[in-house]
């Protein structure tokens, strides 16, 4: 193996995504520690290092002494044909060494489009990507996140699965590893040593009709935060202070896969926030700081938390980002405080465009509640507004895309029936459509994908009736989300699919540019596997799915009764409204729990 010169890394675009030294960067000894991780997100650096959950648990993981945890990232196309011209195995971004010579190699699974980088980086570290040919001389590789709540699809290459909050399982396994090193016993000893432990899928000991319990946290202000994590050297994707307000959402989208697999709802407190991101601010120097949320307007203490925020903001010249907003909760002084500080666009999601359709997937949101947010930005200055929303959903029709139309030019003609002399120039609306796919574990999981055929119809409808010069419209390619539905409703089958879609040289799938559909149609010409049975199939209710064994907290019997409700059109209250007797059974405060402990 050569060693890679200065040279090698002047060739390629943006070589400090491969040299580490970053300010925040964790260096230990190695004589000292018992365990080295290798935390692996299968896509480049700019992303990788922009994810909240690495920065979590690669602090969580350093926080041990006798646990080294390192960063590595899926290299760009030009750094990896050196890394393969001069057989440089994939590495660790502190100690440069090969995560070959790891103990244990863990992957994010968080989104299904990246499942070929998982095993394109294995390759490039010379390790064999099944898991039945890894032996006692090679790490563990272990993979968790919103994914793994299907792994069927990968339970050929990974040996541990880890289900639900990571910062709870990811000691476990590794106190368990320490103690299973120091004896010096077979692999499988230490497999058998977790098979019992909640959230731990092993795919090589368990039964299909195991089930698999999520592990949750309960004291979201007690749970550990980093405040000091790594500063990148060059600019990334959100290089800001991220602040998870709360987990879960109560809203119950019927499409969202998340607002499910994280019930319940748990907050931090506002003064626990505030801590953190002056705590965050004087470690990293950031000046930036985002709220992460599914939904952070429901956040039960925003108003306090947001004049907090700004007030430090204004004082240390830190500005406050927000994501997307629910446009029925969002607060004109705050909007105007934000404002004040940084001008961007806003961005709404009404997810459809007509009152019906968002019934359907439960969106519970008026028209006038949209317009009147939208006037509450505009009145506050902001001229750029993006409406995000979904195409090919359940009982979609052309009338209600027709509606989408409608609903955007309701939005030009309110900005511009306001007084000339309170517009600010000129308002710009964007349109964003991306493709429904149906998720495991959501009441939509029966449901079928519209075809490629259908979508890129409804698609030129849109573009065709979206003709206001003060609108453009943008679109998520079709190919990407068809393969998306495949990958996340898929069993070990699919499994084949994505090892000769790698074989073939498939990589970087989620990026439009990189998308090699060549590939993927001899993948499946290869294993005959015909992409309508996963994608574009309508299930019965009691089709028994692979990931059924996987319990994530909501009851089964709950989600069938939210998709005949989608199928009626009728609206289930967000939980902080009412109980709507999900069955979540991870959580001791959860107020359904309580209400059946009392026999009410």
């Amino acid at each position: 193996m050569q060693k890679l010169t200065r040279q090698d890394l002047l060739s390629v675009e943006k070589p400090a995504r491969y040299v580490g030294g970053e300010y925040n960067q964790v260096i230990k000894s190695k004589a000292n520690v018992n365990l080295r991780f290798a935390f692996c997100f299968p896509d480049i650096y700019d992303i990788g290092m922009s994810n909240l959950g690495m920065k979590i648990l690669y602090s969580v993981l350093n926080n041990r002494e006798d646990t080294w945890c390192e960063r590595v990232f899926a290299p760009w196309h030009d750094f990896e044909k050196v890394m393969r011209e001069k057989n440089i195995e994939l590495y660790g971004l502190e100690s440069k060494d090969s995560i070959r010579t790891f103990d244990m190699i863990g992957f994010t699974l968080q989104y299904e489009m990246s499942y070929t980088n998982i095993l394109n980086m294995l390759d490039l570290a010379n390790i064999p990507v099944l898991a039945k040919d890894r032996e006692n001389d090679f790490p563990f590789v272990v993979a968790g996140g919103p994914c793994a709540c299907n792994p069927a699809p990968l339970e050929d290459f990974i040996d541990v699965f880890m289900m639900g909050e990571g910062e709870v399982i990811i000691n476990k396994l590794a106190q368990k590893y320490v103690e299973w090193k120091e004896k010096k016993l077979p692999k499988i000893d230490y497999l058998k040593s977790i098979k019992d432990l909640q959230g731990v899928y092993i795919p090589k000991l368990h039964k299909k009709n195991d089930i698999i319990r999520k592990t949750v946290i309960e004291d979201m202000d007690e749970v550990f935060y980093p405040t000091k994590f790594v500063v990148p050297n060059i600019d990334i994707v959100q290089n800001k202070i991220s602040l998870e307000v709360f987990r879960g959402c109560s809203r119950g989208c019927r499409f969202c896969q998340a607002g499910y697999i994280y019930r319940p709802v748990r907050e931090k407190s506002s003064k626990r926030l505030v801590e953190l991101a002056k705590k965050s601010y004087m470690n990293t120097g950031l000046n930036e700081i985002s709220l992460a949320s599914l939904s952070t307007c429901d956040y039960s203490e925003f108003k306090e938390l947001a004049t907090d925020l700004i007030n430090f903001g204004e004082e240390k010249k830190v500005s406050l980002s927000l994501p997307s907003l629910r446009i029925d909760s969002i607060d004109k002084e705050i909007l105007k405080k934000i404002q004040s500080v940084r001008k961007s666009s806003l961005t709404f999601a009404p997810e459809a465009g007509s009152q019906r359709l968002r019934d359907v997937i439960n969106k519970n949101i008026t028209e006038e509640e949209i317009l009147n947010g939208c006037k509450l930005a505009f009145e506050n200055g902001w001229t750029n507004i993006k409406l995000y929303f979904m195409i090919g959903l359940p009982t979609e029709t052309y009338k209600d895309l027709d509606e989408i139309v409608t609903l955007a030019n309701k939005v030009v003609d309110l900005y511009y029936s306001m007084p000339k002399e309170k517009r600010k120039g000129k308002c710009n609306v964007t349109v964003s459509t991306s493709t429904f796919v149906p998720k495991p574990h959501t009441p939509f999981e029966w449901c079928a994908q519209n075809t490629l055929d259908k979508i890129e119809l409804k698609q030129q409808f849109l573009k065709e009736k979206l003709t206001n010069k003060n609108i453009k419209y943008s679109w998520h390619n079709p190919e990407i989300s068809r393969l998306e539905a495949v990958i996340a409703r898929g069993n070990k089958k699919i499994g084949k699919l994505i090892y000769e879609a790698f074989k073939n040289g498939a990589k970087f799938d989620s990026w439009e540019s990189e998308l090699n559909l060549e590939a993927w149609e001899k993948a499946f010409k290869k294993t005959k596997i015909d992409p309508r049975e996963y994608a574009n199939k309508e299930y019965e209710l009691d089709y028994k799915f692979p990931w059924d064994n996987i319990m994530h907290g909501v009851e089964k019997s709950f989600l069938i009764n939210e998709y005949k409700k989608a199928m009626r059109e009728d609206t289930t209250k967000k939980c902080s409204e009412a109980c709507s007797g999900c069955g979540v059974t991870t959580i001791a405060h959860c107020k359904f729990l309580e209400s059946r402990k009392k026999g009410e």
